[in-house]
């Protein structure tokens, strides 16, 4: 849609994966919204489309969960702070007043409740223990409610049925005790509430590993200049960063950072571009290149043009490829969701179903039994661990490639960079430098070299092809005057045509001049030396007779090598793909270790080119730069685009490279691979954790060794599960990778 939006909540009270299924629920039907994200790890909702944020705030309260518009990361920060100081404050009342009950039991301080003394004690210690569970678990006891009222269950369904059965049963033997045998006299009124404290313990402990997840975006925020020296009538003043307009004039100090992205008008230095790029070496920058908001001004002092402010930065657009890629899922977190919508459900059938065993079959004394067994699997079958466990690894994931210079577009290319088997690489501006320059000029009578030159940087005066440049260069080292152009016309994967001086030239490859009709049997023994040595035969015709040939090379990047080695120490297959001819792509790769080759292909081709890898089976990777790029990026199963490239590119790809260097794929894959290891970690912890655990607390130990799971363990286990799994997402924050980039000026 036209007018579609994306918009971030901040969820207030979602407490397990179930609740994440509920939400997406509750706004699927509404007119306008496009997509529903929730980010169970990061406690946030980004709905895309033409909506009202108040309707989709409605929509999330009548699900029976609150939320807010996330427009400010310091007040959510400063908001998990005191949510961490209130939950401990709730767990310190929780456990500690259930350690005192503990005691008193243990010590046999309080009288039995075969005493009336013993009764009236342990009504009071009842309505106490009902105050304090209210106290420390009042929004559970809310959501629970909630989740009933529109037919759900949640985590928080489970936790609120087992605490208050315990409770119930032990009201009623303080007021009633001879409604059960003697043995299963007992109160269970310090399980019920150090249960609730386990959980907010849990909860505590899980904010704040949690919150050391989003360091890699805060960082990227931090990374901000705060104000800037703009220059105005040759007087400069500090001004805040949000006054920067575009067009202003701003200097750069030695020291300082770069305030906007931007174009030099005067001075010269060397950047630091590691922030954005990843490569540690300094940029050197002169009069007209770009510069980008936020890089370090290592030396010299320069001034800029704004050209970029705001969201439309640089450093803005990565933070915020960033943060929806992490709020993205691959196919296996999509799986544990579903998993997890029907966990609860199942969890109380579960419990239901231990309870009759136990009552019908269990040994005497059968309630207390059958309390102790429900309670049990109620309180350790929750699903919070299997709904953290891909998000959280994903949202660290994902902050981790940015710090690389890697900036993976979703969650599905994240998964599917694991599981590629062939790799085309674009030769020009990916295994190349994309710069290429004149090596050599063969004339033919009555030409000399410095005509041939001239005929050909005239022509590609009008020319964006990469080989223009160098032809262009070329011209003004010699300090040739080039000649007007007309009738000039661009043939994709041929060449060039126009008239120079009333006179038909021609420029281009064999098939060109083939095309046209061009004699090149004088040139050809030359051409096939030139393309034997890796460089491109350029062919000149003027007036319908061959006239010269020119020799381009392309120079390797320095780690094109090492970087395509490493992908074929993967298992890739990696496949050059070029407009040159057979011997000329062939000598290239042989340089650079590639044996599979598709040559003379044209642009349009590219994309063919994937389709026909695809057709054999095979997932397909993507490396390319330029706008002739853009298709094949797309029907790859995953596209990489190289920073350096075209914006149409980059916005096509699935991941973008902020470097130029070709490792930084190998890169990619080798974070894709980590953070896919991490999530399986949790995925399979969280999985083993329920397997096991719900048959050892519905006791089906029991039988042969007399061991029951005590409730107060299997909720302390459940609370310690989630921070598990959130203690080994982090670990990805220590990740490093062995292979970097090796850039070399």
């Amino acid at each position: 849609m036209a007018d579609s939006k994306i918009q971030q909540f901040r969820l207030l009270d979602v407490s397990c994966a179930s609740c994440v299924q509920s939400i997406e629920n509750a706004l699927s039907g509404i007119v306008g919204i496009e997509q529903v994200q929730v980010n169970f790890a990061q406690r946030l909702l980004i709905v895309t489309g033409d909506v009202a944020a108040t309707t989709v705030i409605a929509a999330v309260k009548q699900a029976g969960y609150a939320t807010a518009l996330d427009d400010n990361d310091d007040v959510e920060v400063d908001a998990e702070q005191v949510l961490y100081k209130k939950l401990l404050r709730k767990m310190s009342v929780g456990i500690g007043f259930g350690v005192i009950l503990l005691i008193a039991e243990w010590t046999n301080i309080v009288p039995p409740l075969t005493q009336l003394s013993g009764q009236l004690i342990w009504i009071v210690v009842g309505i106490l223990v009902a105050i304090a569970m209210w106290y420390c678990g009042g929004q559970m006891f809310r959501n629970a409610w909630q989740a009933l009222k529109h037919h759900t269950a949640t985590m928080d369904s489970l936790i609120v049925l087992g605490t208050s059965a315990a409770w119930i049963y032990s009201m009623l033997v303080s007021i009633y005790p001879a409604i059960v045998p003697l043995a299963a006299q007992h109160v269970y009124f310090e399980a019920a509430i150090m249960i609730i404290g386990f959980i907010t313990l849990g909860n505590a402990l899980e904010i704040r590993v949690r919150g050391k997840t989003s360091k890699a975006i805060n960082r990227l925020f931090d990374l901000q200049a705060k104000t800037a020296t703009l220059v105005e009538a040759g007087e400069e003043r500090q001004v805040p960063l949000e006054q920067l307009k575009i067009g202003d004039i701003v200097r750069v100090k030695p020291g300082e950072k770069v305030a906007s992205d931007g174009v030099i008008t005067e001075g010269h230095s060397n950047l630091d571009e590691s922030m954005i790029t990843g490569e540690p070496l300094p940029t050197s920058k002169k009069v007209g290149d770009n510069v980008t908001g936020a890089t370090l001004n290592k030396s010299g002092s320069f001034l800029f043009k704004v050209t970029r402010i705001g969201e439309e930065t640089t450093l803005a657009r990565i933070i915020q490829l960033v943060q929806n890629a992490q709020n993205s899922k691959p196919k296996i977190a999509k799986l544990a969701d579903s998993v997890a919508a029907v966990f609860a459900p199942a969890v109380l059938i579960i419990a239901i179903v231990t309870a009759l065993i136990w009552l019908n079959f269990g040994p005497s004394p059968v309630v207390s039994y059958m309390i102790v067994t429900a309670m049990s699997v109620l309180v350790i079958a929750c699903p919070c661990a299997l709904g953290l466990a891909s998000p959280i690894s994903v949202m660290i994931g994902m902050g981790k490639a940015a710090e690389f210079g890697v900036l993976i577009r979703n969650g599905e290319a994240l998964q599917l960079a694991n599981h590629l088997q062939v790799m085309l690489l674009d030769k020009t501006g990916t295994i190349t430098a994309g710069q290429p320059a004149v090596i050599d000029i063969q004339s033919l009578a009555p030409l000399d070299e410095n005509s041939v030159l001239h005929y050909a940087a005239s022509i590609e005066q009008s020319s964006e092809h990469p080989l223009a440049n160098a032809l262009l260069d070329a011209g003004k080292k010699a300090q040739l005057k080039l000649s007007a152009v007309a009738d000039f016309k661009a043939i994709a994967g041929y060449g060039v045509s126009a008239l120079i001086d009333n006179k038909a030239v021609l420029l281009g490859n064999d098939k060109l001049m083939q095309q046209q009709h061009i004699d090149i049997a004088a040139l050809q023994d030359k051409a096939n030396e030139i393309a034997k040595l890796g460089q491109t035969p350029i062919y000149l015709a003027v007036a319908q007779q061959a006239a010269g040939l020119i020799a381009v090379a392309d120079p390797i990047k320095p780690d094109s090598k090492a970087a395509i080695q490493a992908l074929q120490q993967k298992g890739i297959e990696v496949v050059m793909l070029t407009g040159d001819n057979e011997t000329t792509a062939h000598a290239v790769a042989a340089q650079v270790g590639i044996k599979q080759v598709e040559a003379n292909v044209l642009p349009e081709d590219k994309n063919k080119m994937v389709k026909k890898y695809q057709a054999q089976g095979a997932k397909v990777g993507m490396v390319g730069d330029g706008i002739n790029d853009a298709p094949a990026l797309v029907q790859a199963n995953v596209g990489f685009a190289i920073g350096s490239g075209v914006d149409v590119a980059i916005e096509s790809a699935d991941v973008t490279l902020m470097n130029s260097s070709l490792m930084s794929v190998a890169n990619a894959i080798a974070i894709s691979h980590a953070t896919l290891r991490n999530i399986k970690q949790n995925l399979y912890g969280a999985f083993i954790y329920n397997v096991l655990g719900i048959p050892i607390a519905a006791g089906v130990l029991f039988p042969f060794f007399h061991f029951l799971l005590n409730p107060l363990i299997g909720a302390l286990a459940m609370a310690l599960s989630s921070v598990t799994v959130v203690s080994n997402a982090n670990r990805l924050r220590l990740f490093s990778l062995s292979i970097r980039e090796d850039r070399r000026k």
